[in-house]
């Protein structure tokens, strides 16, 4: 346990009225401005997630006008950023704070806490940013600061180590500033102590950090699995007629793209086969006639997420008719009416290049 953690907190709170960002949603004291901050930063860079906050304050300016909105409007201004999951949990929490909390935030961490999507991070942040309660925020960049700091080696993904770095933190943590204090722990690891190439020559902490002083920087903070990425091959059907329309289907609710559109996909175990055989087979059912003509055969497009590489092709094929009707959740729509709905970014990304 760090012991002198009053000079600790008035040290590091000094280098941040220095040295800190300053960002949009640092200079309000709105839960639903910073709620909205810390979601959209999950997992996305800073200087992508500002245009974000932007735009949905601009187009949701209170979280009842968020509440409010069709789930798709916001799937389609969230499309970009990925894990949907972030978008329909952040619809779903201002409905929860609309009719269960009368529109009005809730102000205790425990009541934060249980809002879908929010987890002990997400919640502390919240509470101590928002309504200044002493609540220790341990995201990554905690985790790596305190890590280096203190000479830590317990797995960082561990039950253990999460109990014992929040306690940590929460020792640490200043009762007079909490949210300043929390800042200012994230703002370290995310401008000196970063990942990699750390800037320890300004290291305020550098005479007191045991990974300095024992070179162990690149060791630490230690995990103890490491994320299994599992190989995927898509083969996405653009099936258009000659009025320059083509079928797209709404993705259920089991997935990481639930409540986006697709076109018609198919799944194959292995790279691309060959298509006149396998793919001809499996892809016939979305032929209502045997009247279609193969138009063009994408090269391969590569998408990496978190736990999945995403190796696919795209096949646009002229067809007489297009049979939405036989489909669940499909609808036909013309090429230049896409942009009205939220597809993943594998597929805008894709549309961007080739129309």
């Amino acid at each position: 346990m760090y012991e002198a953690n009053t000079i600790f907190s008035q040290q590091l709170l000094h280098w941040y009225n220095a040295s800190y960002r300053q960002l949009p949603w640092r200079e309000t004291k709105d839960p639903y401005a910073i709620w909205l901050s810390e979601v959209i930063l999950q997992q996305t860079r800073v200087e992508q997630g500002t245009k974000y906050y932007f735009a949905f304050l601009e187009n949701y300016p209170t979280i009842l006008d968020l509440a409010e909105a069709p789930q798709d409007d916001v799937l389609r201004l969230w499309q970009g950023l990925g894990y949907y999951s972030r978008a329909r949990n952040l619809h779903a929490t201002a409905m929860i704070v609309r009719d269960h909390y009368k529109g009005i935030f809730p102000s205790n961490y425990k009541d934060i806490l249980m809002l879908p999507g929010v987890g002990p991070y997400t919640a502390a942040a919240i509470a101590s940013f928002a309504f200044d309660i002493p609540e220790a925020a341990v995201d990554g960049n905690v985790y790596r600061f305190l890590s280096r700091l203190l000479g830590i080696q317990t797995p960082i993904d561990s039950p253990k180590g999460q109990k014992e770095f929040k306690l940590l933190a929460q020792s640490l943590i200043s009762q007079k500033h909490p949210g300043k204090f929390n800042q200012a722990m994230i703002e370290f690891g995310a401008i000196v102590c970063k990942p990699a190439n750390p800037t320890c020559s300004i290291c305020v902490f550098r005479d007191q950090c045991y990974a300095h002083k024992h070179q162990i920087i690149k060791e630490l903070p230690v995990k103890s699995n490491k994320t299994k990425v599992r190989n995927r091959h898509f083969i996405f059907l653009i099936l258009n007629d000659n009025e320059g329309q083509t079928l797209i289907q709404k993705r259920d609710d089991s997935d990481i793209w639930a409540g986006l559109y697709q076109f018609p996909m198919l799944e194959f175990e292995q790279p691309f086969p060959d298509f006149t055989s396998q793919v001809l087979q499996q892809a016939h059912p979305f032929f209502s006639s045997q009247n279609f003509r193969i138009q063009h055969i994408s090269s391969e497009v590569r998408h990496i997420l978190s736990h999945q590489k995403l190796f696919t092709r795209f096949i646009h094929i002229y067809v007489e008719t297009l049979p939405s009707e036989i489909f669940i959740n499909s609808e036909i729509r013309f090429m230049d009416q896409l942009h009205e709905k939220a597809f993943p970014r594998l597929i805008t990304r894709y549309l961007e290049d080739f129309l």
